[in-house]
């Protein structure tokens, strides 16, 4: 949640640092170097500093995830994440108007900010088995969403107590982000065996488990099977030297743990069937989705509603009804996909969906409150719903293909290859905005980009719909 808290302040304080001239006239002085004509596409520069250093973080940190202690591994990334979007806020403090600091605070950021969503997704994929994925996914991906309405209302609230005190909404935000950081260090636990669980995933994986108990001269050597009727765990233990045998229990001790399969490889994550495919609609689904994140509030503000204009604080509270509907959308794909067992039938039928409604947002938004906020909402399912689809319960079934042959140790791994194409999109979107808004000064250019790039997800997708719907039973046909 704090992860995408964080990244909220930089679309709130658009306005304020560049004004238009009618909030000039009025007293808005902007800040350099985001003041001049060119000013949206430097702030497009700092949104892909940031989104381009996460995507490249991210194929990094998830085979360093899957290899080490995700607890500390999350803990690094959420107090780095919370140090540098401070450090940028307090560039309005210090003075500072020099364009390369807020690119390398941005690039800074992005990198710890790619530890996040591979871990957490590995965490969920350790907690929870195949049934009923897409939906309890959909409920946890609302974190994503929960988070950017926080960071909207927070960032809104410190322009709303002073609109010349930007730096506030970054400076807040980074301070609560380092704090969760403290308590998932304490109270996290990643996986059901490290608080004497059984695992959900059943005899998917076989652990070896060994002993220092030194009452034994040699150790014992114990070999984990497969969870019984009675959720117990038993397995024959031999003792070195020894031809007897024993059946014995899981020995939840300090003194037995478990060594775990290693973390599979990029190249063997590549080849799991779906990876590349969902990687490549993911760019282009996260690249429509970010450019809302990152430019929403300023387009709203930049527009009539109902014959009136909002004040930036007014357009950041009204841009997390997007945010409200990307709710909706991630459990209602999620369900959808669970019941018909069709995740790219889903997410194809989302991405092409949300083209009419994308159209009649940007004709229609503008003629009243009403108008736009419904729009808006509906357009926030459709956009985030295959979003969320893909970056859960798709990549955590991939993440424990049968390919894998039991090594659920993918997960971060494969999170990371499908999450971080798609942020390469998620760069480039909000980059390719400020250049069309900034030389077009015509938002119909934008959305006609946000088009065809729910177009072309679509499309990749269809190899794998045809697919589905072979296999779908004649009942449901």
């Amino acid at each position: 949640m704090m992860y995408h808290a964080s990244r909220k302040p930089p679309s709130i304080v658009k306005s304020v640092l560049n004004p238009t001239a009618e909030q000039r006239a009025n007293g808005a002085p902007g800040w350099a170097p985001f003041d001049g004509p060119d000013g949206n596409h430097l702030l497009g520069q700092t949104d892909v500093a940031f989104l381009a250093a996460y995507s490249v973080g991210m194929f990094f940190s998830g085979h360093i995830g899957d290899s080490m202690d995700l607890r500390v591994f999350l803990t690094y990334g959420m107090v780095g994440s919370g140090v540098f979007v401070c450090l940028f806020g307090l560039g309005q403090y210090w003075n500072i108007h020099n364009l390369y600091y807020y690119v390398f605070v941005q690039v800074c950021a992005g990198v710890f900010q790619s530890t996040g969503w591979p871990s957490v997704v590995s965490v969920m994929g350790n907690w929870f088995g195949k049934s009923k994925r897409g939906l309890i996914m959909g409920v946890w991906n609302a974190h994503t969403s929960v988070g950017n309405i926080l960071g909207s209302l927070v960032s809104a609230a410190m322009l709303k107590r002073g609109g010349d005190g930007w730096g506030n909404a970054f400076v807040v935000n980074g301070v609560l982000t380092i704090a969760c950081g403290w308590l998932v260090h304490n109270f996290l636990v990643v996986a059901p065996e490290d608080a004497g669980l059984p695992s959900p995933h059943g005899g998917e994986q076989h652990e070896t488990l060994v002993s220092s108990s030194s009452g034994n001269s040699g150790g014992e050597l114990g070999v984990l099977e497969p969870e019984g009727r009675d959720g117990n765990v038993g397995g024959d233990v031999g003792s070195i030297g020894s031809a007897t045998s024993k059946t014995q229990k899981y020995p939840h001790s300090p003194k037995t743990f478990a060594k775990k399969p290693p973390a599979a490889g990029f190249k063997a994550a590549l080849k799991i069937p779906g990876v590349v495919t969902f990687s490549l609609c993911l760019f282009f689904t996260k690249l429509v989705a970010y450019t809302f994140l990152y430019w929403l509030p300023f387009y709203i503000e930049r527009t009539e509603i109902g014959g009136v204009y909002l004040t930036p604080a007014q357009a950041g509270r009204l841009s997390t009804l997007f945010d409200i509907g990307g709710v909706a959308g991630g459990i209602l794909a999620g369900y959808i996909s669970d019941k018909f067992n069709a995740r790219s039938m889903t997410s194809a039928g989302f991405v092409y969906l949300s083209i009419p409604v994308l159209y009649c947002y940007r004709e229609y938004g503008s003629s009243s409150m009403t108008a736009n906020v419904l729009l808006m909402m509906l357009a926030g399912v459709l956009v985030n719903g295959p979003y969320a689809l893909i970056t859960t319960a798709v990549s955590a079934d991939l993440g424990t293909h049968e390919s894998l042959k039991g090594n659920a140790r993918a997960l971060a791994t494969v999170t990371a290859i499908i999450d971080g194409t798609g942020s390469i999109g998620a760069a480039i979107g909000p980059m390719l905005t400020g250049y069309i808004s900034s030389h077009t000064n015509d938002w119909n250019n934008v959305f006609f980009m946000l088009y065809a790039a729910d177009l072309v997800a679509g499309l990749l997708l269809m190899k794998l719909v045809m697919k589905e719907i072979r296999n779908t039973p004649t009942t449901l046909k």
